[in-house]
């Protein structure tokens, strides 16, 4: 089925000129975001690619990455194109796909025939001076900063595919990959943190009817969250052999993946196969709520409700929580902006709404990459170069988010009990 409803990007002077003297505003009201730090060493870098071709990559946790990599553009003085999933120009009645076009934004459906999306794609890597924002780990956001999702091979073959179309055009053409790791660090006091993290948790706690008497800040985190397990496990009729009620990790992952079943069973998904792992799960159904959500045909009747699709969204939210809920993620290291991650989905899935605290995001880079470097091995294996190229992205962003978590360190001391 080829969905007739791409829209491009329309730069829109006025429209950026505002945002790039609002964005700082923007980001302080929408997201509690209080700045962004590139080295001054990256600037340098960055200016130096003004006028080549780029595919800017970065991770992509939150919804935060695109406004940080508009920024990134205006350090180098230069505009970027963005991949954006055709739904968000639904939002706000069509308020921000009109804006965001204006941006430099286009539409592209994930998981299905977009060939008009992919044709933009080139034809912007194509062009002298062509610059495409691309998240490799694709969607849904994560939620976790120091986690990679796997990353997906489209990247690389886009790459390729635009410099075969440069090439074309100049034999001289060069793509470059400008390789960035976006790291959201809290920025209120110690003090503070901890009283805060402290009383948000008392407040799950009471309304759990759980003790934080003699716990220290991971057994309280794992606690609240165990409760909520028992309580989706109640809600599905799921047992718990008794050889397993200790293993949290265990429960997790059964209650994901019944969840999903769950979901891929009441909006009837064709072909749905359920020994595929959550990530793709997810996925699928994602992409079928979103032809929802963009009034795709449906001549076979295949597609649930728009009714039905609004319940499917929530229970999909709910089931992502379970994905991204690891217990060794929080015993590793209980840092702030780890503990946050927590605590911010129990409140939403606890009191219906979170807020963000203050933060802001240190971007680095990875030492620049020449698409033309890998271009003589796809031309004799594209599979393989295309998956080598991938695994050169994965590994190179592993690296900077390893850096920057190597400067993290534990929010409460491991001797507070409370």
């Amino acid at each position: 089925m080829s969905i007739k409803s791409f829209i491009p990007a329309k730069f829109n002077l006025p429209a950026l000129w505002f945002t790039d003297l609002s964005l700082p505003l923007i980001l302080k009201i929408v997201h509690n975001l209080e700045g962004i730090e590139v080295s001054e060493e990256d600037k340098k870098i960055l200016k130096s690619y003004q006028n080549e071709r780029i595919i800017y990559i970065s991770n992509h946790p939150t919804t935060k990455e695109p406004p940080v990599a508009y920024h990134v553009a205006n350090l180098m003085s230069a505009r970027f194109h963005y991949m954006a999933a055709r739904e968000v120009f639904e939002w706000g009645a069509g308020f921000v796909g009109d804006f965001i076009q204006s941006l430099g934004a286009f539409s592209v459906l994930a998981g299905a025939p977009d060939r008009e999306s992919l044709k933009a794609s080139r034809d912007i890597l194509a062009s002298q001076g062509g610059k495409l924002v691309l998240f490799p780990e694709g969607e849904p956001t994560s939620g976790m900063n120091d986690t990679l999702l796997p990353f997906q091979s489209g990247v690389s073959q886009l790459g390729f595919w635009g410099l075969e179309d440069a090439l074309k055009q100049d034999p001289s053409a060069k793509i470059t990959v400008l390789l960035s790791y976006v790291k959201y660090r809290m920025t209120s006091s110690l003090d503070w943190m901890r009283k805060d993290i402290d009383n948000t948790l008392t407040r799950m706690e009471d309304k759990l009817g759980i003790s934080k008497t003699g716990k220290d800040i991971v057994h309280r985190i794992l606690s609240v969250g165990r409760r909520m397990i028992e309580r989706e496990e109640r809600e599905y009729g799921v047992q718990v052999e008794p050889d397993k009620i200790e293993d949290f990790d265990y429960r997790i992952g059964r209650m994901r993946h019944v969840m999903l079943d769950n979901i891929a069973s009441k909006i009837r998904i064709p072909k749905w196969e359920t020994d595929a792992n959550a990530i793709e799960k997810l996925r699928k159904i994602l992409t079928t709520l979103e032809l929802v959500s963009i009034g795709a045909p449906d001549p076979n009747g295949e597609l649930p409700s728009p009714d039905m699709a609004t319940w499917a969204r929530k229970a999909a939210a709910k089931a992502y929580d379970f994905i991204t809920f690891q217990t060794g993620y929080i015993k590793e290291l209980a840092s702030a902006e780890r503990l946050y991650e927590f605590l911010y989905r129990y409140e939403t899935e606890l009191f219906g709404e979170s807020r963000s605290r203050p933060h802001k995001a240190v971007v680095t880079y990875a030492r620049p990459i020449s698409i033309g470097e890998f271009y003589e091995d796809y031309k004799k294996d594209k599979r393989k170069a295309v998956d080598d190229l991938t695994e050169r992205f994965r590994m190179e962003m592993n690296r900077l988010l390893e850096d920057e978590k190597s400067k993290s360190l534990p929010l409460f001391p491991s001797n507070y009990i409370f």
